[in-house]
């Protein structure tokens, strides 16, 4: 089974959850196909609803996801996958800001070019960021966030959800139960919502 995963590299419940479903990879016949979403384009709308520190976020999170489209584009999914990995460690392992050096320091690391960093100064990538974001929000809707994952249902059509939310991880068969059970609600016709409070943040113990 493939698993399309959009996310946006600022995002430590979506790093969590795609860390999450490296565990799902070793443990259940999935793989792994990596997108990426931009919250500061699901949020443009209504960023005066936002407090000034989350809309200063929503600004700085442009650059790292225009990279991330372009390493997509011009090394493809592994090379992406690497990126991701890099980047994740980077800030929310380290609690590092995604800025030029920050990039290029992942970049390096994935062995990548280090001048792609420049494309998070350029909006030649926006069309790119818009076209892989909606592909995403078009399955679910668009009162979700990241991450967005999206599978084959039993009839062959996409079936879609945000999330898992989940902290700390499971790891090894714990990943894999969980997987199946999100499987199955996900894959239930009208089902739309299981949610609690959050009373813990984000972490990978």
């Amino acid at each position: 089974m493939t698993a399309d995963f959009w996310f946006d590299p600022a995002c430590p419940w979506a790093w969590v959850t795609s860390r999450w479903m490296k565990q799902v990879e070793a443990v259940r016949p999935v793989r792994v196909r990596w997108n990426v979403m931009s919250l500061a384009v699901l949020n443009e709308d209504r960023l005066d609803e936002l407090p000034e520190r989350y809309r200063q976020g929503m600004r700085e999170a442009r650059g790292p996801v225009r990279v991330c489209v372009a390493v997509a584009a011009e090394h493809g999914q592994e090379a992406l996958d690497r990126l991701y990995t890099e980047l994740g460690n980077r800030r929310h392992g380290e609690g590092r800001a995604l800025d030029r050096d920050t990039l290029r320091e992942a970049l390096k690391a994935a062995d990548l070019p280090v001048e792609l960093a420049d494309e998070a100064e350029s909006t030649d990538r926006d069309e790119e960021v818009r076209a892989s974001h909606g592909r995403g929000i078009g399955l679910v809707g668009r009162d979700v966030g990241t991450p967005v994952i999206a599978v084959p249902g039993p009839d062959g059509e996409p079936v879609a959800f945000f999330g898992p939310v989940v902290t700390p991880m499971p790891r090894g068969e714990a990943a894999g139960r969980l997987w199946d059970g999100v499987l199955l609600v996900a894959g239930t016709p009208g089902f739309y919502e299981l949610k609690r409070s959050r009373t813990e943040r984000p972490r990978i113990d």
